[in-house]
């Protein structure tokens, strides 16, 4: 049970009421009000990020020398890199514009194989968003302030317990 203080009967705060912040993958909750790590958290995830992206681009390296070595001609190997190129390009722009809005599950569908080729851009995006903000904050942030705005106005509309009014006349 809890009193007017938010506190329950132990002294231990309340959970407030009304919408709850959705998590983010690698931040959890602490970018509402960046706190539990929340600077080391964005520091990691983007050493992380570069890091795979250096690893991928490794890994690509090696395949391209594997192309080289069976000889299947240049015009083959053009045609992976430019592949991997423009997947990469069309990945990166995908990753980057899904910070801001809600991806359409029916194309994020369509797109999964270009998105799987061109990995080394999904990469990279979540690698350059995280040096401003923990990827997808500027969204969910505007979807929770935009639900707690109304659940203010509701809560406000509300005058109390409808049985304890006093009946008129």
């Amino acid at each position: 049970m809890s009193d007017d203080t938010g506190a329950d009967a132990a002294g231990t705060p309340a959970t407030p009421a009304g919408p709850r912040p959705e998590p983010i993958r690698f931040f959890g909750t602490t970018w509402v009000n960046h706190d539990g790590g929340y600077g080391a958290r964005r520091a990691a995830v983007a050493v992380g990020s570069l890091a795979a992206a250096v690893v991928a681009c490794l890994v690509l390296r090696f395949a391209y020398e594997g192309l080289e070595i069976a000889a299947i001609g240049g015009l083959a190997t053009v045609l992976v890199v430019v592949m991997f190129a423009v997947c990469s390009a069309l990945a990166f722009r995908h990753t980057w514009d899904g910070f801001g809005k809600r991806a359409d599950p029916d194309r994020q569908a369509s797109l999964r194989g270009l998105l799987a080729i061109g990995f080394v851009g999904s990469l990279l995006a979540y690698f350059f968003r995280t040096l401003i903000e923990a990827p997808g904050e500027r969204l969910h942030r505007e979807e929770y302030e935009t639900s707690r705005e109304e659940y203010e106005r509701r809560a406000a509309r509300r005058a109390g317990n409808p049985s304890k009014r006093k009946r008129k006349g």
